[in-house]
């Protein structure tokens, strides 16, 4: 049976990350779903071997002024509940947390992290993380580590970067989906929307400096993880 991981995008950008290409390179499909534009979600299938939420520009609690998070939660919840893997990426992890119980918000102290970040692991996170490694970051609320999860990684900035729920769901605050094409896209963005003003971010060239310095590294990473957390996708 051909299986399929529905992966809820928040954007309209070219499908050229990580996760993407898994899919292609392992021939499972990548079910590319946009609530924010009436995509229907659907409902857990057998064909269905995972889920994905993407980052984006939502707040995860403002439900009352994005009704569409209200099917996405309702997603989040069904595959939770039926054992499918989850996997939220920035936005995404920030969704699973709120959906838990748990903060999802911007932190007092005010900063961003707009770069490429040395991410540490905690103790409980060294199986997923063997040693600090530098991911790609673009965002300025966090979340609080869900009742009954595992908290995996911090950085300098930012105490809660990755966490586990049992081997069904993950939460990453950075975005180790991101290549280095799609990163220049949000350079050219970020000088637009005036953000490498606030307060944590890097500069363009200290940016680019440790995003060809890292991002083999960090793809490798999170190929070797979508292989042992989608495993039931693979033939």
């Amino acid at each position: 049976m051909d299986t399929r991981i529905l992966c809820i995008r928040h954007g309209d950008g070219p499908m050229d990350d990580r996760v993407t290409t898994w899919c292609g390179a392992h021939q499972v499909r990548c079910d590319a779903r946009r609530a924010w534009k009436g995509d229907p979600l659907g409902d857990i299938t057998e064909d269905l071997a995972g889920v994905v939420v993407y980052g984006g520009n939502y707040n995860a609690y403002d439900t009352a002024k994005h009704p569409f998070l209200k099917d996405e939660y309702r997603m989040i919840h069904a595959a939770m509940t039926a054992g499918v893997p989850v996997m939220g990426l920035c936005q995404g992890a920030q969704m699973i947390a709120h959906h838990m119980g748990a903060f999802a918000g911007a932190p007092d102290h005010g900063n961003h992290e707009f770069g490429y970040y040395k991410v540490t692991p905690t103790a409980g996170g060294r199986g997923m993380f063997p040693a600090p490694q530098y991911f790609a970051q673009a965002h300025f609320h966090t979340f609080d580590i869900p009742e009954g999860a595992t908290h995996l990684a911090r950085s300098a900035l930012f105490e809660h970067q990755a966490f586990a729920v049992g081997d069904r769901v993950l939460g990453f605050q950075f975005h180790p989906e991101q290549t280095i094409a799609g990163f220049q896209r949000w350079m050219a963005r970020g000088h637009e929307w005036g953000r490498y003003d606030e307060p944590g971010v890097q500069s363009p060239a200290e940016q680019t400096r440790l995003m060809l310095q890292h991002d083999a590294a960090q793809g490798e990473w999170f190929r070797g993880v979508l292989d042992s957390f989608f495993a039931r996708a693979l033939p």
